[in-house]
């Protein structure tokens, strides 16, 4: 017996759109007996045949879509083609080119949506947030685990989206060796140890990779200011650059030791940095009382908002972070700032920024706006892909 999902009257546009979402309230029943992960197909309320995706009974978001072609099958073979249209893609880009780590596939916009999976050397990293994605990650894990060259399949599915799909948080080896507690990655001439099995996100800020990259941002800085510096990439990058002092200001211990660990490994002295484990916001407090002042800033914070309904407190943590920020930037100084809340638009988050730098009687320009590596793509079907929004701005 089929598994069918009937739209309401209306609701079919964004599907026909290629939007690969349906919400719980665009449902108007469901036939047959559709468990969690089971492949459905979707039809508008006057029978028409939209797609064919994932049933998620515990979610808000009932349906993620796996294509909008009647003709496909929702098999293995489906996620081979999938994968190795994702590796095509990286290959145009060149990534492998310019380093060893990289994102293969990127959700809803490589169209295997809740599904996520890095490179880091010889290892594959992947997170699976939606059921849908968990039912098929040990078809996903076998099929990387095939390709020459890799030792081993982890799984970091501990983020916190599994438990709006009614899934537990679980960590551990799908294929081949576990990955060393340390792993050397190559990073546009950086060098960076990494922990894919404890590390944030999949062990690395991946997305980052081109905006660590533009050595231009820190030309003729003295003084830097890495905030929330994770394993310090922005702040090593900007020592080779030629700043003279970087203060790398992180809440955890371990972040901090890797950060070290990665100053020496590229060579750079310890005594050019100084390293800070607090609070950022009442470390920046700190530093205005003292009335201490810096030439660059780097801030980039972990996501404030997950929903809509987070936005309006996200916004005044990031006009709050940044007006502290503006009031520390030496005149003709370089702010680089990020938000990685998916609520936050780009439009929203420039105009925060600019109220804080006002508040702060500062006047500014954008150099340019920054955003995800292009391993991370943007689908002209998906808006709400475009997670990562940056912004290099000068104050006098």
């Amino acid at each position: 017996m089929n598994n069918d999902v009937i739209l309401q009257p209306g609701r079919e546009r964004s599907l026909q759109r290629h939007h690969p979402w349906v919400f719980s309230g665009a449902i108007a029943r469901v036939s047959g007996q559709a468990a969690a992960g089971d492949t459905v197909d979707i039809h508008a309320a006057d029978g028409q045949w939209l797609a064919r995706g994932a049933y998620s009974p515990a979610s808000q978001i009932r349906v993620r879509a796996w294509t909008f072609s009647a003709d496909e099958a929702i098999d293995a073979d489906f996620f081979s083609r999938r994968l190795a249209a994702c590796r095509r893609y990286r290959q145009q880009l060149g990534v492998a080119a310019a380093s060893n780590c990289w994102r293969l596939v990127h959700g809803e916009a490589d169209g295997l949506p809740g599904c996520v999976v890095d490179r880091y050397g010889d290892y594959y990293v992947c997170q699976f947030s939606s059921v849908g994605a968990e039912r098929w990650k040990g078809v996903i894990a076998e099929l990387l685990s095939a390709e020459p060259g890799v030792r081993g399949v982890y799984e970091r599915s501990d983020c916190d989206s599994r438990l709006r799909e009614g899934l537990p948080l679980v960590c551990g080896v799908l294929a081949g060796e576990e990955p060393p507690a340390l792993l050397e990655l190559r990073e546009n001439g950086l060098r960076l140890w990494a922990d894919l099995r404890e590390g944030h996100k999949t062990g690395y800020y991946l997305d980052q990779r081109d905006n660590r990259a533009e050595r231009c941002c820190y030309a003729g800085a003295a003084e830097v200011l890495n905030c929330f510096c994770y394993s310090g990439g922005f702040g090593i990058r900007a020592a080779l650059a030629g700043a003279a002092r970087v203060t790398q200001i992180d809440a955890a211990e371990s972040a901090l030791a890797l950060a070290r660990q990665n100053a020496e490994l590229n060579g750079l002295a310890d005594e050019r940095f100084r390293y800070v484990r607090g609070d950022v916001f009442q470390f920046l407090r700190r530093c205005r009382d003292a009335r201490e002042s810096f030439d660059v800033i780097i801030l980039d914070p972990p996501k404030f908002a997950d929903t809509q309904a987070q936005l309006a407190k996200a916004c005044r943590g990031y006009k709050d972070i940044n007006l502290l920020a503006a009031k520390l930037l030496r005149p003709g100084g370089t702010l680089l700032t990020f938000s990685c809340s998916g609520a936050m638009t780009p439009e929203l988050f420039v105009k925060v920024v600019g109220d804080a730098a006002r508040d702060a009687g500062r006047d500014g320009r954008i150099v340019r706006v920054l955003g995800q590596a292009p391993d991370h793509p943007l689908s002209l079907d998906f808006p709400e892909g475009h997670y990562l929004t940056g912004l290099e701005l000068v104050l006098s």
